[in-house]
C-alpha cells in the first residue's frame, strides 16, 4: 500500500527528531494492555478481605497459640494465587498486544517510515490512510479528499472532510481518502491516551457475574455485624473463661467471610485470557470472555468474518474498448487501495496492463456510505467503480446482468463514466463501460462454526454492505437457513420497533451502511438480546463499540481493533466457539463456587446466630454458659476439605453448560437451604453431646463430624454432572477428613478425636437428617417442578 507525503516537504530531519527527543517532545501516551506489577502487588496484598482476617488472626493470637491462626493462611494464598495468575495473564496480553499493535506513519528525511506510536515527536509529519487511528492532534497539511470519523469524540456518525489547516484529534479514524498532519498535541496533550490506548488497556470492567458477586458481599457485609456483634456479646458473658469465648467468637466470625470467592473469579477470568491467547485471542478487557457466553444473537459482517480478506477477480466483461485503460488508471490513481482495488491492480498487472499515464484532476475515494470510488482526468472525463444497483438503474440490462451473477455468490462492480460525480453530490450521466467480477474467498472453518452457534441456539445475523444477492449466496454456500429470504437494507423502517420486529424475523442483510449495522445492535439490545458483533472494517467500528461484546479480525482496521473486546489475532473465525466455551467454563464454575462460599457463609451466620440466641437465653436462665462449638483450628480444617481446595479445582474445571439469567435466584435457592441443613444439625448436635456430658473436645468433634458430613454432601451435589477427576476429588476430601481423625498425632494437632458410641450415633442421626433434607430439597423438589 502507498502512502501519501507531502510534497515540497522532507520532514522532520534526524538531528531535529533528535534534538526533540533530548528535549521531551515525544509521545509518551504508551499502549497500556495490562496493570503494573505495583498495581497488582497492591491490588492483592491490600483488601479489606485480608485486612479483617488479618485483625482476626491477631486476636487469635493474643489470646491462644500459633496454630489458632492457621485460617490467615488464607490471606497467603489470596495474594499468591491472585498475584501468579494475574502476573500471567499480563506476561500473554503484553506479548499479544505487540501483535495487535498498529504502527504509525511518519515522514522523516523525505521518506515515509514506521514507528511505534509512542517515538512520534512534536512537529512529525504523520500520514494517513483509510482505516488509520488518529495517535495525535494536529493540523491537516495535506488533504486528498480525507474523511475523518469522529463518532468516538462528536457522537456523530457522519463523516467530517478534512481540508489543509483543520485540525484532526486522536480518538478519531480515517474513513476515506489520505492526507498528512503535523503532530501538535502529544503525549498527556492529546487525547490519545485517554480515548484511543483507554479502548485496548486491561481493566477489571464490571460483568454481571462480578456485579453479582459484589452485591452478595454487600448483602452478607450486612448480615455479619449484627451477628458478629450478637456472638461476641453472648460468648463474653462467660467471666471465667473470658479469653477461650474470645477464640471462640474469632472461630464464628471466620466462616461468614467468603475470602475466596472474589479471588477465584479473578482467577478464573485470569486462566481464561491466558488460555485464549495460546489461540491467538487477544481478550482487551477480562469480562469480556464472559460475554459470548452470554450472547444470544451474533451478528456477522460478510467481508473478513465468513470470507477472507482477500478475494481475486475472476473475469473482467467489457462494454467498450478503453475499459481496461481506465481500471489501470483508477489502480494507479488511488493512494491507499483496498482490497477490491488491490486485486484489479494485480489482475491488470499478471496480464500486463500497465498504468496508461492518465493525467488526474481530483481523485474521490471509496467510501462505505457511498459504496463507489472515482477519478475525473484531463482528457478522459471522469470514471467511477462501485455498486452496480447504486449506480445504475435497476431496468438497466448490465444491472441485471450484474444481479444474475452476484447470485452465484459472486462480488460485482461495475465501472462506468459520468458526466459529474463529486463525494458530496453524488454522480450523475452515469453509462457503464465494463463489469468487474470478483470471486470471495470463503473461510474453511465458516459453515462448520455457523453450525455450532445454530446447535447453541444462538441467532445469527448476517449484514453486510454488498448487494443481498451475493451476501444471499454466500450464506447459501455456507448452509444457512434463510438464505433465500436477503433483505435489503435500504428500505428497512427507521423507526427501532419496527425494525426490532424485521431483525427477528429475517437473517441476511445486504447493502447495510454503517450507522445502520450500529442500529441493527441497540434494536436488538432494545428486545432484550444480547448481542456480539464481528467486524475488520471502518464501517464496522460504530457497531462494535455499541455492541454488548464487539470482536474484531487481527488484519482489520486499526480503528476496529481498538474498540473490540477481542480481537481474533489470525482471523480465525472458528475461535469464537473456544471463546464461547471458555466464558461459559467461567459462568458456570463460578456458579458452583459461589454455591459453596455462600453456603458456607450461611451456615456460618445461622450457627453464630443459634449459639448466641441459646447462650442469650441460657444467661437468662441461670444455666451454663454457652460457648461457641469451635476453634478457629477446626474451622480452617472444616473449610479446607469442603470449601477451600475443592473451589479451587472445580472453578477451573471444563464445562458446556449454556449461560443462563438469574445466577443470585439460583445460588441463593441452592445456598440458604444447604446452609440451614448444615446448620440446624449441628447445632441439634452439639446441643445433645453437651446435655450428655463427658469432656468438651467430644463434643466439638461431635459437631465436626456432623458438619462436615453435610457440607461434603452439598459439594457432592455441586460437583454434578460427575466425571472421574471430580469423584475422585470428593472422595479425597472425605479421606482426608477421616485421617485426621484416626491419625493420633494429626487428631491431636487438631484438637479433635473419636466419640464414643452415643456421640457417633447422634451424629450419624443428625448426617442422615441434614443430607435428606438436602437431597429432597435440592435434588428431588426441582426434578418435580421440572415435570
Amino acid at each position: 500500500m502507498t502512502t501519501p507525503m507531502l510534497a515540497g516537504n522532507r520532514g522532520l530531519t534526524a538531528a531535529e527528531v533528535a534534538e526533540r527527543v533530548e528535549a521531551g517532545a515525544v509521545n509518551q501516551a504508551k499502549r497500556h494492555t495490562s496493570r503494573p506489577l505495583s498495581a497488582i502487588l497492591r491490588a492483592n496484598f491490600f483488601t479489606p478481605v485480608n485486612g479483617l482476617i488479618g485483625v482476626l488472626a491477631v486476636i487469635a493470637l493474643t489470646f491462644s497459640d500459633l496454630k489458632q491462626t492457621l485460617f490467615a493462611g488464607v490471606i497467603l494464598a489470596n495474594i499468591a494465587i491472585g498475584t501468579v495468575q494475574e502476573l500471567r495473564a499480563k506476561r500473554t496480553l503484553d506479548k499479544l498486544s505487540l501483535v495487535n499493535q498498529a504502527n504509525a506513519r511518519v515522514i522523516r528525511d523525505g521518506e515515509t517510515i514506521e514507528i511505534d506510536p509512542a517515538q512520534i515527536v512534536r512537529d512529525d509529519l504523520v500520514a494517513v490512510v483509510p482505516g488509520d487511528r488518529i495517535v495525535v492532534d494536529g493540523p491537516v497539511v495535506e488533504s486528498r479528499n480525507l474523511e475523518i470519523d469522529e463518532s468516538l469524540l462528536t457522537g456523530e456518525a457522519d463523516p467530517v472532510a478534512k481540508a489543509t489547516g483543520d485540525e484532526v484529534q486522536s480518538g478519531s479514524f480515517v474513513v476515506a481518502g489520505t492526507g498528512v498532519f503535523r503532530a501538535d498535541q502529544i503525549g498527556a496533550d492529546s487525547y490519545a491516551a485517554r480515548l484511543v490506548e483507554e479502548a485496548s488497556r486491561f481493566k477489571r470492567t464490571n460483568s454481571q457475574l462480578q456485579t453479582a458477586i459484589n452485591r452478595f458481599i454487600k448483602l452478607i457485609s450486612w448480615l455479619i455485624v449484627p451477628v458478629a456483634a450478637l456472638l461476641i456479646v453472648s460468648q463474653l458473658a462467660d467471666n471465667e473463661n473470658w479469653q477461650d469465648s474470645i477464640v471462640s467468637t474469632v472461630a464464628g466470625i471466620v466462616p461468614m467471610i467468603p475470602e475466596g470467592l472474589v479471588l477465584l473469579t479473578s482467577v478464573a477470568f485470569a486462566v481464561g485470557i491466558i488460555r485464549l491467547g495460546r489461540r491467538q485471542c487477544l481478550v482487551q478487557e477480562l469480562p469480556a470472555i464472559e460475554g459470548l457466553a452470554r450472547t444470544d444473537v451474533l451478528c456477522l459482517d460478510k467481508t473478513g468474518t465468513l470470507t477472507e480478506g482477500g478475494m481475486d477477480v475472476e473475469e473482467i466483461r467489457p462494454l467498450s474498448e478503453d475499459a481496461h485503460d481506465a481500471l489501470a488508471a483508477l489502480a494507479a490513481a488511488d493512494d491507499s487501495p483496498n482490497p477490491t482495488m488491490q486485486a484489479v491492480a494485480d489482475h491488470l498487472a499478471e496480464r500486463g496492463g500497465g498504468d496508461p499515464g492518465w493525467r488526474v484532476i481530483e481523485s474521490m475515494p471509496f467510501s462505505s456510505a457511498r459504496k463507489w470510488s472515482g477519478v475525473r482526468f484531463t482528457d478522459h472525463g471522469t470514471w467511477l467503480l462501485g455498486a452496480p444497483d447504486v449506480l445504475l438503474a435497476s431496468e438497466d440490462p448490465v444491472a441485471l446482468e450484474a444481479d444474475m451473477l452476484a447470485a452465484q455468490g459472486l462480488r460485482v462492480l461495475v465501472l462506468a463514466t459520468a458526466e459529474s460525480a463529486s463525494t458530496t453530490g453524488g454522480a450523475e450521466g452515469i453509462e457503464p463501460k465494463a463489469l468487474v467480477v470478483l470471486r470471495q474467498r470463503l473461510r474453511s472453518t465458516a459453515a462448520a462454526t455457523l453450525e455450532y452457534f445454530k446447535e447453541q441456539g444462538v441467532a445469527i445475523k448476517i449484514i453486510s454492505g454488498d448487494s443481498p444477492a451475493a451476501v444471499g449466496a454466500v450464506a447459501a454456500q455456507l448452509g444457512v437457513e434463510g438464505a433465500g429470504d436477503t433483505v435489503d437494507a435500504r428500505r428497512l423502517p427507521d423507526d427501532p420497533d419496527a425494525l426490532a420486529e424485521v431483525l427477528e424475523n429475517n437473517t441476511i442483510f445486504g447493502r447495510v451502511k454503517p450507522h445502520q449495522k450500529r442500529d441493527f445492535v441497540k434494536a436488538l439490545q432494545a428486545r432484550g438480546r444480547t448481542v456480539a458483533m464481528t467486524g475488520d472494517g471502518v464501517n464496522d467500528v460504530l457497531a462494535l463499540k455499541d455492541a454488548d461484546l464487539g470482536i474484531a479480525m487481527g488484519s482489520g482496521s486499526p480503528a476496529a481493533r481498538s474498540v473490540a473486546q477481542v480481537v481474533l489475532l489470525d482471523d480465525e473465525f472458528a475461535t469464537l466457539p473456544h471463546v464461547v466455551a471458555e466464558g461459559r467454563r467461567v459462568l458456570g464454575n463460578i456458579e458452583r463456587v459461589s454455591n459453596l462460599f455462600l453456603t458456607k457463609t450461611v451456615y456460618a451466620i445461622s450457627l453464630a446466630l443459634l449459639v448466641a440466641v441459646g447462650a442469650i437465653i441460657a444467661w437468662i436462665a441461670g444455666g451454663d454458659p454457652l460457648p461457641y462449638p469451635f476453634n478457629p483450628l477446626h474451622q480452617s480444617l472444616l473449610n479446607m476439605f469442603t470449601i477451600g481446595i475443592p473451589a479451587f479445582f472445580l472453578a477451573l474445571a471444563p464445562t458446556f453448560d449454556r449461560a443462563r439469567p438469574g445466577f443470585i435466584n439460583r445460588v441463593l435457592h441452592f445456598a440458604v437451604p444447604a446452609g440451614l441443613a448444615c446448620a440446624i444439625p449441628t447445632f441439634i448436635v452439639y446441643l445433645l453431646s453437651l446435655s450428655h456430658g463427658g469432656p468438651h473436645i467430644d463434643t466439638q468433634t461431635t459437631a465436626g463430624i456432623t458438619l462436615f458430613s453435610i457440607a461434603l454432601a452439598a459439594l457432592a451435589i455441586v460437583a454434578k454432572p460427575y466425571t472421574l477427576w471430580k469423584f475422585a476429588l470428593v472422595v479425597a476430601c472425605g479421606v482426608a477428613f477421616v485421617t485426621v481423625l484416626s491419625v493420633p498425632i494429626l487428631a491431636d494437632f487438631y484438637d479433635l478425636r473419636l466419640p464414643g458410641v452415643w456421640n457417633t450415633t447422634a451424629a450419624l442421626i443428625a448426617i442422615a437428617s441434614g443430607i435428606a433434607a438436602l437431597i429432597l430439597w435440592l435434588v428431588v423438589r426441582p426434578k418435580r417442578h421440572a415435570v
